[in-house]
């Protein structure tokens, strides 16, 4: 039997060079709670995702393009997300990843807050991207697993959830109203945040709950369901 749940990460995609990339901060965070991580293909028959899905005991959709911009990248993770939701895999979703799911869903997007959605707070900070810049305040199950009420996040976006999709309840916000955390109703576990843990997990112990909290809810469906 394996020792570490298995996680398929979802890939950056680069138009220019028509290539795969990948932060490695994604990979380091998930082994450092004790995942194994592989990384997805971005093109994929449906028979193709059916083995991925039965391969992997969770997903982590990451950052990148705009929603709706980049088929290259929407449509593989349209099949992946469907499946994996079916089959009640754990799956945590950051920037991008917060963003595609409440599409999925039925929701929609400010496409850029700069312009719709005018803010004293800068969503998109410069580097270093591990450094806190403003803060969100908890709810939920997220507030129970930080134990505490306000959390200072970093933040590297411009479209964010307008209208939050039916299924998904808010478990971060920040103080301008832009919803930052989501979790999925009816759904084992189905989180997604619009901050980057990924850059701070290394320095901040909110961020390392959060890929434990995951990788957990995958081990939890290896082992009771063993292949």
């Amino acid at each position: 039997m394996k020792q570490s749940p298995i996680i398929g990460v979802t890939p950056l995609w680069d138009s220019e060079r028509k290539s795969l990339w990948m932060l490695p901060d994604y990979l380091d965070g998930i082994k450092a709670a004790g995942g194994v991580t592989v990384i997805l293909p971005i093109e994929m028959s449906e028979e193709d995702a059916d083995r991925i899905i039965e391969a992997c005991d969770g997903f982590l959709f990451t950052g990148g393009q705009d929603v709706a911009s980049c088929p290259e990248r929407d449509n593989p993770e349209t099949l992946l997300l469907s499946k994996a939701l079916q089959a009640d895999k754990a799956i945590l979703g950051i920037c991008r990843g917060l963003q595609f799911l409440n599409v999925f869903l039925g929701g929609t997007l400010w496409q850029d807050l700069p312009t719709d959605h005018p803010s004293e707070i800068v969503h998109r900070q410069a580097k270093p991207y591990g450094n806190p810049t403003h803060k969100v305040t908890l709810s939920g199950e997220l507030r129970v697993l930080l134990d505490k009420d306000i959390l200072e996040v970093n933040t590297l976006h411009h479209q964010a959830i307008k209208d939050l999709a039916n299924g998904l309840t808010p478990m971060a916000v920040a103080p301008d109203g832009i919803i930052e955390a989501v979790r999925m109703e009816n759904k084992r576990f189905v989180w997604a945040v619009q901050w980057h843990p990924e850059y701070m997990f290394t320095t901040d112990k909110n961020s390392m709950k959060i890929f434990k909290y995951f990788v957990n809810f995958a081990v939890a469906y290896w082992k009771e369901s063993p292949r």
